[in-house]
């Protein structure tokens, strides 16, 4: 920014008004020219309002009430998920900076431009700053005591990959700034900065980052909604469950363990229901922070506690006409179990801030792999909540129990990982499947899935036929464990884990698995159907 001296203006035949000279070019001096030329040389990030209204020509709109950017993260339109982000201004910057002077002055600044800006004197403070609240920049300085900037890079990629950073640096640590943008930093201001070119900068990190997210909400409307795959009978009668509870609007409660497909289920009752024109917002409850529970799904008000700078929509009210997926709804704060109870029950709840109560039209599904029942005899979990969520109650079963649609799946999974990678897709060895088939799946469909592409993506040519890249069979349960003590079930499975550790040692080889857990090969052939492992393979 230039500075007028005294007098100039009135030569050229202007009418502004003189400005003091700056003096020297150290670190800062750009800052301190805008500052004083706005009358703000003696601010403090607390002494400006947030709610400055955006530059002229900044708050592009795509669409009513809502400016670029503001997409969520995983939004989607008509059938797809929408969560909530934090709306208003132009964008929420986190400034880490260790010197005050130059920290206090770059918010003021932001502030000034119209964004909402929030200081951090650390890499440890930014990263509590990000967690605590959604970030959509951090401006950082490069060279800080301790960690530096290269280190929030490398820690935001890990934990908030969708983040993007600036790097903050000096004249003589271009290589330095040329380092971090090799490890993903999205651009870099040299100081002084100059006011004119970080407000630039920012916008257009802001912009691509809009642009990125409008474009995955784009991609998710139009494309094809994934449909359950299975055959097995356990899976027919859940589907059968879902599609007579889909129209009634009913609440519907999914019970199963972790990576069985709840999720899914939960989007095919929104798609076969009267309400698939609406959103479908998904929330883990396991995610949200006790302190953040009520803002999450209720919203709240500008002002309405510290730290509240713009009005938020919570989970219920972006779900208005639509599906809310209550995911993890077993780890939900007892806190807020009757706030929630009201919101399924009324349709209403208070919003923080608003002194009358907001009604919507939501319908709740409900989804968890904790034992409710118990929770409710613990004390941890409400029953009249569990009694509401609980209509429609659909058991899904583990993948163990669906041996028949792990071939299905399987095949599901390589045409997936093949059409992603732009290959052509491969067969399916019988070898293979019958591996999958022997194997227990802990982790259910989502661990299969992982396993197939890990195969897929480790070994191109070879990779569906490597035992090596294969699941061993799963330890046992560690002491201490959740699972119920029943001796029986308990001693199927130790027996079933012994009979898949043989078989995966043996190489399939039936005489030496039957060696190998000292029994006679016809014996074997026994606890192999017993189990559903088929007739335990070659002779050998």
């Amino acid at each position: 920014m230039r500075l007028v001296a005294p007098g100039r203006a009135a030569r050229r035949g202007g009418d502004r008004r003189p400005r003091p000279r700056r003096r020297g070019n150290g670190p800062g001096a750009h800052l301190r020219a805008f500052l004083l030329d706005q009358g703000l040389d003696r601010a403090r990030p607390g002494d400006l309002p947030l709610d400055r209204p955006p530059a002229p020509g900044r708050a592009d709109r795509v669409g009513p009430g809502r400016r670029r950017g503001a997409l969520p993260d995983d939004a989607a339109g008509p059938g797809g998920e929408l969560s909530a982000r934090r709306a208003g201004g132009r964008g929420r910057v986190l400034v880490v900076e260790d010197e005050a002077y130059v920290r206090d002055s770059l918010v003021a600044l932001l502030r000034a431009k119209g964004f909402d800006a929030e200081p951090a004197v650390s890499v440890a403070q930014a990263l509590a700053h990000a967690a605590k609240a959604p970030v959509d920049v951090v401006l950082s300085d490069l060279r800080m005591p301790g960690a530096d900037g290269l280190e929030l890079l490398r820690r935001l990629q890990a934990s908030a990959p969708e983040v993007p950073v600036v790097i903050l640096t000096g004249h003589g640590n271009v290589a330095s700034a040329v380092e971090c943008l090799k490890a993903g930093a999205s651009d870099y201001v040299l100081k002084p900065a100059d006011p004119e070119a970080l407000e630039v900068t920012l916008q257009r990190v802001l912009d691509a980052r809009a642009l990125r997210r409008e474009v995955r909400y784009l991609r998710s409307a139009v494309a094809p909604a994934a449909e359950p795959v299975g055959d097995s009978a356990a899976w027919r009668k859940v589907l059968a469950m879902v599609e007579a509870a889909a129209p009634t609007g009913a609440t519907v409660l999914l019970l199963g363990e972790t990576g069985t497909g709840k999720e899914l289920l939960a989007r095919r009752l929104h798609r076969l229901s009267p309400r698939a024109a609406g959103p479908f917002v998904r929330v883990n409850c396991a995610a949200v922070p006790v302190e953040m529970w009520e803002s999450e799904f209720f919203g709240h008000r500008k002002g309405s506690f510290t730290g509240a700078a713009a009005d938020r929509e919570g989970r219920f009210h972006l779900a208005h006409r639509g599906t809310l997926l209550l995911d993890e709804v077993g780890a939900m704060p007892v806190s807020g179990q009757a706030k929630l109870l009201r919101a399924i029950q009324d349709g209403e709840f208070d919003r923080l801030g608003d002194e009358q109560p907001t009604s919507v039209d939501v319908r709740v599904v409900a989804a968890t792999n904790s034992d409710l029942e118990a929770e409710v005899g613990g004390g941890r979990f409400r029953a009249d909540l569990f009694y509401r969520l609980n209509v429609v109650r659909i058991d899904v079963p583990p993948l163990r129990e669906r041996v028949d649609d792990i071939g299905p799946l399987a095949r599901s999974a390589v045409a997936d990982v093949a059409a992603r990678l732009g290959r052509a897709v491969p067969e399916l060895p019988p070898e293979t499947l019958a591996r999958l088939r022997a194997y227990s799946w802990p982790g259910n469909v989502r661990e299969l899935r992982s396993v197939i592409e890990r195969a897929m993506i480790l070994d191109p040519v070879h990779g569906l036929e490597s035992l090596d890249l294969l699941p061993a069979p799963a330890a046992p349960p560690e002491a201490g464990s959740s699972r119920e003590l029943n001796l029986r079930e308990a001693l199927t499975r130790l027996e079933r884990d012994l009979l898949l550790e043989a078989q995966r040692r043996a190489g399939g080889v039936r005489k030496e698995a039957a060696r190998l857990l000292g029994v006679d090969p016809r014996n074997l052939a026994y606890y192999l159907r017993k189990h559903g492992l088929g007739d335990g393979g070659d002779e050998g």
